[in-house]
């Protein structure tokens, strides 16, 4: 939604970079997915739009703003994931919960798999794109923020070990190419181990060979970091972020990583048998004024 709040006479190139702003934001609306400010950042430097730079970021940033409040760009194209409004739900009547229960009706269609898995995002910032797809292969994702907590990752060995006896556990993570993005992954095996879980893991990115393919945009590494010795000497002086692969590409290294631990044709069944209870759901909620009507004449 394009509104206009004040008027703005921006200069030629603002306006030239706008209209790039908003190709981008149209390439990837098409995709199914809206973006973060970083992201679009990120788009920009890959193409050479705009240097690498923290006050490259920031003019991108004052001039989105700029033009969402003339009305050059849509104010909800671009995401702020971190600040939602929370409120709880309502509804107009019995049938209108009923068909929101139809919408939400969901069995575990893994049940029947050799495989649990999870995905965990070093960022929360990405958690919306992780979760388009594994909302989809209905596979649980979980958004890390950096080392996680003592106490949630006392709680995920808590969570998984549920599961140890039954079937083989799989930890599919992301991460940023640096010198903490590169241990987190360490760490996550060597706490889940120390609280008695032993898992399969993969980082499925950000890799070297996916720097090397995709060519995201480097960032120079902190030399405060305390592990950037050792990474250093394997990898140089640049550093590179998650946030700057493609929305989609990471769809699909997820999508590839979670279906080679999968048997489709027992998902595909599951669905089936999902979607028949869903339909039975929703013929409730659409015939609820006849069933609560012959209700209160008996």
């Amino acid at each position: 939604m394009k509104i206009c709040y004040r008027e703005i006479k921006f200069r030629p190139d603002s306006l030239r970079l706008i209209e790039q702003v908003n190709g981008i934001i149209d390439e990837y609306q098409q995709m199914g997915y809206s973006l973060t400010l970083r992201q679009v950042y990120y788009q920009l430097v890959a193409r050479d739009v705009i240097p690498n730079s923290e006050r490259s970021y920031k003019n991108l940033g004052n001039l989105i703003s700029d033009g969402r409040m003339s009305g050059m760009i849509d104010w909800s194209a671009i995401e702020d994931r971190t600040r939602n409004l929370r409120s709880n739900s309502h509804w107009d009547s019995p049938g209108s919960i009923i068909h929101s229960a139809a919408y939400s009706y969901a069995i575990d269609k893994w049940a029947d798999q050799d495989n649990y898995v999870e995905v965990w995002v070093e960022k929360d910032a990405l958690v919306n794109i992780v979760g388009q797809v594994c909302g989809e292969l209905d596979v649980p994702y979980f958004s890390c923020r950096g080392y996680v907590s003592q106490s949630e990752m006392w709680s995920a060995a808590q969570r998984l070990q549920d599961f140890a006896e039954q079937k083989d556990i799989h930890i599919i993570h992301l991460g940023d190419h640096d010198p903490s993005g590169k241990d987190m992954s360490r760490d996550i095996v060597d706490r889940l181990e120390l609280f008695g879980v032993s898992i399969q893991f993969q980082r499925i990115a950000l890799n070297y060979d996916q720097i090397e393919e995709y060519s995201p945009p480097p960032n120079p590494t902190k030399l405060s970091d305390s592990r950037v010795s050792g990474y250093i000497a394997e990898y140089g002086h640049e550093c590179w972020e998650l946030d700057a692969l493609r929305p989609d590409v990471i769809d699909n290294l997820i999508r590839d990583a979670v279906t080679d631990l999968c048997d489709m044709d027992l998902l595909e069944e599951a669905r089936m048998r999902e979607t028949a209870s869903k339909e039975t759901l929703y013929t409730v909620a659409r015939n609820w004024s006849k069933i609560e009507s012959e209700y209160r004449e008996a």
